[in-house]
């Protein structure tokens, strides 16, 4: 499973599939405290992508692909 919840944190790890998109909902509802470790994160469905850009829960970590760290992380942490 790519969608890992710990207490107040949630990581995400290796290739975030769309099915991983859910997950994220429900963890993200039932903790929206909850903190966003990507730095074992490879890649992000573009359906995770848009869960994250809804909640914008703060983010921990770098991840490793290039699009993630300069251009998804980046946006997460920009508010509207």
């Amino acid at each position: 499973m790519a969608v890992v919840t710990e207490k107040n944190l949630i990581r995400l790890e290796g290739a975030c599939v769309a099915e991983d998109a859910e997950t994220l909902v429900s963890a993200l509802q039932d903790a929206p405290e909850s903190a966003i470790d990507v730095s074992q994160c490879r890649h992000l469905h573009g359906a995770v992508v848009q869960v994250l850009l809804a909640f914008r829960p703060s983010v921990r970590g770098m991840a490793e692909d290039i699009f993630l760290r300069d251009w998804v992380i980046p946006s997460l942490a920009a508010r509207p």
